[in-house]
């Protein structure tokens, strides 16, 4: 996709130059071959709201990115570049933002909103604006995939990952996704959220294309969403934190995890990304940090593990960065180093 001249005068072991996109990369999204489309949208969030900042977080934290690495030392060669951070988005997401915690309140309360004439109007604004998010995403996502490139999300909650799902499904007859999560997030229109960070799996699976849903790291979910998980075994294999830890602790190594995890998703793989996954000594700022979880390493582990196993990766996004230092640092180099699996 790229070529020489893109990055003439560019030297790789120099800081990152501000100006230039992300990672401090000479590319833009025509020379790219990875697009990356920033969503700075924490509508639904049910905890710490902050997740619209990650985008933003992401790339100012990326330009301290050493790109050497050691697997594929030229694979950002390729290009690699972000669309523009939408002010526009931004703003529509804090507007709606300041109504959807009101709402959420009332829920807290054990009020019922439906009973609300205001409560009821701002339920439909949120799965209205929501939705036209999601619709968004594909059709940007639509237009890249089109021109013959891969395509990244990064967030913002995890409910915009179901867009470049969309867009996908639209492109592949079939294809799994893998999951590194806290969450199940498989609950139904989550406090009445068509939309919610809590419901995007719900959601995908409605896709015909989504042949498997395969979970890593589940640790905090609903009775709810445990009986979808064991009513539907053909098509959701979720491996929770306690069974993962517990097979560690009795000296199974992780290389045999992984290909086990491995063995249960198709050819194509798309990988959505939350970075609750990790403990939150890694992302203390995420919108709904839970205790215990895996660290950098055994995720990009996995990963890589995945492209051996000649596994193709159609996809990928991280979600439920927040806005703290430490966040934006774990998160840019999660980023970096699926999309270099991606590329490979």
């Amino acid at each position: 996709m790229s070529s020489d001249k893109n990055f003439q005068g560019y030297d790789p072991n120099a800081p990152g130059i501000i100006g230039n996109n992300i990672f401090g990369l000479p590319f833009n999204t025509e020379n790219a071959k990875v697009v990356i489309i920033p969503v700075p949208w924490d509508v639904t969030v049910s905890n710490q709201s902050g997740t619209s900042l990650g985008p933003q977080n992401i790339k100012t934290l990326s330009y301290q990115i050493d790109l050497f690495d050691i697997k594929d030392p030229d694979a950002w060669k390729q290009g690699i570049a972000m669309e523009p951070i939408s002010d526009i988005t931004l703003k529509k997401n804090n507007e709606i933002r300041e109504k959807s915690s009101k709402y959420i309140s009332e829920l807290e309360r054990g009020l019922n909103p439906s009973s609300n004439d205001e409560m009821r109007l701002i339920l439909q604004l949120v799965n209205n604006e929501c939705n036209a998010l999601i619709n968004e995403v594909e059709i940007k996502a639509l237009k890249y995939l089109d021109q013959k490139k891969q395509v990244a999300l990064i967030g913002g909650d995890h409910s915009i990952s179901l867009g470049l799902i969309k867009a996908l499904a639209k492109r592949h007859n079939s294809f799994g996704v893998l999951q590194f999560d806290a969450h199940a997030d498989l609950r139904n229109a989550y406090e009445g959220f068509e939309h919610s960070h809590a419901s995007v799996m719900h959601n995908a699976l409605k896709l015909e294309q989504i042949s498997k849903l395969v979970q890593v790291g589940i640790r905090d979910y609903c009775e709810e969403e445990n009986s979808v998980i064991e009513n539907n075994s053909d098509r959701i294999k979720t491996f929770n934190s306690r069974s993962l830890y517990s097979r560690l602790f009795e000296g199974e190594s992780w290389k045999n995890i992984c290909d086990g995890i491995i063995c249960e998703l198709p050819e194509n793989v798309y990988i959505t990304f939350d970075v609750d996954f990790l403990n939150p000594s890694e992302c203390p700022t995420t919108g709904t940090p839970v205790p215990g979880g895996f660290s950098f390493e055994h995720a990009l582990y996995l990963v890589e593990r995945l492209v051996a196993s000649n596994k193709k990766i159609v996809g990928l996004d991280v979600v439920e960065t927040g806005p703290g230092n430490l966040d934006g640092i774990v998160s840019c180099r999660i980023l970096y180093r699926m999309i270099l699996n991606m590329l490979n």
